[in-house]
């Protein structure tokens, strides 16, 4: 039927609005009352919409039903008793309107409080994640279990633990003062960057790429871009960033699923758009005086767009790689300059510098060194490609390196 398709889509991009909005209005001390009451809506269209057929306009059902759940809610003689007196007597001011305001512009900005407040800085990079997940973008607990690798009695309970912690600090979900916009930015941009990441290097056994993640990351980060208060030039480049890694997401999956290297990818894959707006946002990034890690990434990515190897490419890499490391060093940043080093000094040099890193508990470490030694000394290539095939647990990726040892 009908309604049986719709709702998992309208669950997907209504559900995030209207709890955005409801939260918003309750607070975080009610947080659990704003998801019951959402998620109670779509339940109700479910039965309703299988009795009756669809309405004429399915998201202003949602809304008008959300609406009059949350006033019926607010009007309640004991929760006025037990809950929202004692709100008043201090100070508390929704009850004053108890209209809820589901119209887009207030959906954006709520979308956008609650991104804030989320991303506070006294809760976990892995649970403002997942509230990210379940709330601004409407995951259900089964996906973020899946996101993680994890479990749905995990998750629940750090998702617990988040809404405490917020509870505790008594966190306001409104967007920051002005002046401390940019402060506050830094852990919002860190948890876009890591939701993409998720997604784009996703450590899922059977999926090595979730592209719902991605765009769900792409979409919070074009919120901030959108908005004039939060509209920063870390923010276009990490937007940038994110559109030149989208670009080729088509190409680097095979039609059963295996990860297709970058040398092999097929170029009319690639997305011409998203490229397009890559380079958009990276020349707004650029209107700024400070140079953030995401415009030194963004930079790399515009690079991997140019398939075609030219000893520019590899050295504009290198340059900014070495930048990249004085500003934001990582082990895989690490690695991956010293890949470009071997293309424009040579393996030689290349390997001296991988093995000073040492990273023994990494599969990307054994690769890269089997990937140096191809050609030059096949035996220690086969061992280390070996080492990473240890590390290695999703079949695709194992079936790469497995495909590199057959070679040799």
């Amino acid at each position: 039927m009908m309604h049986q398709e719709l709702i998992p889509h309208l669950f997907r991009t209504e559900y995030r609005k209207i709890i955005s909005v409801l939260c918003t209005r309750f607070g975080f001390e009610q947080m659990e009352i704003a998801e019951d009451i959402t998620s109670d809506t779509f339940l109700t269209a479910a039965q309703v919409w299988g009795l009756k057929g669809l309405p004429e306009n399915p998201v202003a059902w949602l809304y008008h039903v959300a609406k009059n759940k949350a006033k019926n809610y607010l009007q309640r003689g004991n929760v006025f008793e037990r809950k929202i007196t004692p709100e008043i007597k201090s100070g508390f001011q929704y009850l004053i309107e108890p209209e809820i305001d589901l119209s887009p512009q207030n959906i954006n900005d709520s979308q956008l409080q609650m991104m804030f407040a989320i991303c506070d800085p006294s809760i976990s990079a892995e649970a403002q994640i997942g509230l990210s997940l379940r709330i601004l973008c409407g995951f259900g607990i089964d996906e973020i279990a899946d996101a993680f690798l994890s479990n749905k009695e995990t998750i629940n309970k750090r998702l617990f633990r988040a809404r405490e912690k917020l509870r505790e600090q008594k966190i306001k979900i409104a967007l920051p003062e002005t002046s401390q916009i940019e402060s506050r930015l830094d852990n919002v941009l860190t948890t876009i960057y890591l939701l993409f990441n998720e997604g784009y290097y996703s450590l899922n056994q059977d999926r090595l790429i979730r592209k719902d993640l991605c765009l769900e990351a792409m979409r919070l980060c074009t919120m901030l871009v959108e908005n004039k208060i939060t509209n920063k030039p870390a923010v276009n480049a990490l937007l940038s960033l994110m559109c030149f890694q989208s670009s080729r997401l088509d190409a680097r999956i095979d039609e059963n699923g295996a990860i297709i290297l970058y040398e092999n990818q097929d170029e009319s894959l690639w997305n011409p758009d998203l490229i397009s707006r890559g380079g958009y946002f990276l020349n707004q990034a650029s209107s700024g005086h400070a140079i953030s890690k995401y415009h030194l990434e963004a930079a790399i990515a515009y690079w991997s767009t140019k398939k075609t190897d030219t000893a520019e490419k590899w050295e504009n890499v290198l340059e900014l790689y070495n930048q990249l490391l004085l500003i934001a060093y990582t082990p895989i940043a690490a690695l991956n300059r010293t890949f470009a080093l071997s293309k424009v000094h040579g393996k030689e040099t290349a390997i001296i510098e991988a093995e000073k890193l040492n990273l023994q508990e990494s599969p990307f470490y054994f690769s890269l060194l089997g990937e140096l030694y191809r050609g030059m000394d096949n035996l220690k290539s086969k061992e280390n490609f070996r080492k990473a095939l240890a590390f290695i647990r999703s079949e695709s990726g194992r079936q790469v390196i497995q495909t590199k040892l057959d070679g040799l």
